[in-house]
Parts: structure tokens; C-alpha cells; sequence
């Protein structure tokens, strides 16, 4: 895949598994949506990577409601959490940080990291997220000319196919309750594996709907989605 690829079948696949994951009150809120630059909603740090300093691009501020998707033992120890989480973004392709994504680790962060190379060909998923059409070993894309992806069980595939492009996201955990602390911070850890593995099997299936998309075509789906989750998520009363 091509890096301007990527950036087009990430925007398209955050607002179609936003759609997937909305309803009966949960899934994405999107609070706001703006371009920011030095004077309009900048980050608190300021985004750089590899010697560049971004300035200018897409702020976004996102409520995430899913107690139901919540680890069992959460929904335990905090009842009365709606499970509402609050995100803000700041994307300035090809650089993102969120709320949970911090690049340019040293000292302590960088010593105790732990690198997972994830393979969207041959990790295995939990059966109840497998699907076909979400298997790139299985789908291609006729449109961008691209085979399915070998199942060849080594990872070896990485090193073969053309073209290619790496992605790197960096997540740091803190859940600061005595006791509770490293549980937590592990499962929360493990499930954002499963999640950008099932995202990006899902981002490389969906290269037909997306290809040859513009940046304008983009943005209008992403209009179209921010209006339809709103009343969606509000489908049911929560007490």
C-alpha cells in the first residue's frame, strides 16, 4: 500500500467502523471537528517527527461511549461508569498524536516499551471478530490491482510484497487505582492489539470502496457519518 493510500483508507476506515460501532446508546461522538494551526486549538507539545515540526491540520474531539464493551471485571469495580471516554487528536498526515498515542519516547518510556509487530495476514483473532470479507488472505482489490495477502504463516510477506509502507503507533496506558494498577493497564494493553489488528485487516479489505477517492470525497463521508451517529447513538434512553 502507498503512504497517500493509507491516508485515504485510514480516514474512510475510521468513519465506516465508527458507523459499525454506533448504536442503542454507544459508539463515537464527535464533540468537534476543526483545522488547527498555531493560533486555532494547537497541541499542548508541539508535533514532531524526524526532525519536522507539524503546524497545521485536523483537530478532533471524540467522546467514546461503550460500557458494553468494557472488560467484565470494569464493569465490576465502577457500576456507575457509562464507560464514556474523551479523545483529542491532532492529525497532521503523516503524524498523528491522540490523547493515547505519544511519539518521540526516551528516557523511562523508552527503556521499559515493548515493540509488538503486529501481522494483519497471520495473527490469529478471536473467532467472534473473524470474518471473510474482513481476511485480506482472502479479498484483494480488482481496482488497485493488489492480490490477497499470502497466508504463509512466517511474516516473511512483509519483506516481499511492493508496495509497502511501515505504520507505527505508540500507546501508553496509566490507570492510577492502588492494586488495580498493572491488571488494568495489561488488559487495556492487550486489547488494543486485537483492535488494530482487526482495523487495519479491515482498512486493506476495503480498498475498493475507497480507491481513487479524493481528500474532498473523504471529507464529505466524514460529514455524512458525524451527522448519522449523533441520532443513532441516541436510540435508546440511558439510565
Amino acid at each position: 500500500m502507498y503512504l497517500e493510500e493509507f491516508r485515504i483508507g485510514h480516514l474512510y476506515s475510521v468513519s465506516e467502523v465508527s458507523k459499525s460501532e454506533t448504536g442503542g446508546g454507544e459508539g463515537v461522538e464527535v464533540i468537534e471537528e476543526v483545522d488547527f494551526d498555531e493560533r486555532c486549538s494547537p497541541p499542548s507539545f508541539p508535533l514532531l517527527a524526524n526532525g519536522q515540526t507539524f503546524t497545521e491540520g485536523c483537530y478532533t474531539h471524540k467522546a467514546y461511549h461503550g460500557a458494553a464493551k468494557l472488560p467484565r471485571m470494569t464493569h465490576m469495580l465502577l457500576p456507575r461508569v457509562k464507560g464514556a471516554f474523551v479523545e483529542h487528536s491532532w492529525s497532521a498526515f503523516p503524524y498523528c498524536r491522540s490523547v493515547i498515542t505519544i511519539f518521540g519516547l526516551t528516557g523511562w518510556d523508552f527503556r521499559e516499551r515493548v515493540v509488538r509487530k503486529l501481522d494483519i495476514a497471520n495473527d490469529p483473532l478471536p473467532t467472534a471478530d473473524y470474518q471473510t470479507g474482513w481476511d485480506p488472505c482472502l479479498v484483494g482489490s480488482e481496482k488497485a490491482g493488489r492480490a490477497p495477502l499470502p497466508k504463509d504463516g512466517t511474516g516473511e510477506w512483509m519483506n516481499k510484497v511492493n508496495p509497502v509502507m511501515t505504520c507505527y503507533k505508540v500507546v501508553k496506558v496509566w490507570f492510577n487505582w492502588f492494586g488495580l494498577k498493572d491488571r488494568v493497564e495489561k488488559q487495556v494493553l492487550k486489547y488494543y492489539d486485537t483492535y488494530f489488528l482487526n482495523f487495519h485487516r479491515k482498512l486493506v479489505c476495503w480498498m475498493d470502496e475507497y480507491h481513487g477517492l479524493t481528500m474532498e470525497e473523504i471529507r464529505r463521508i466524514e460529514l455524512e457519518t458525524r451527522e448519522k451517529l449523533s441520532p443513532v447513538r441516541k436510540d435508546v434512553l440511558l439510565y
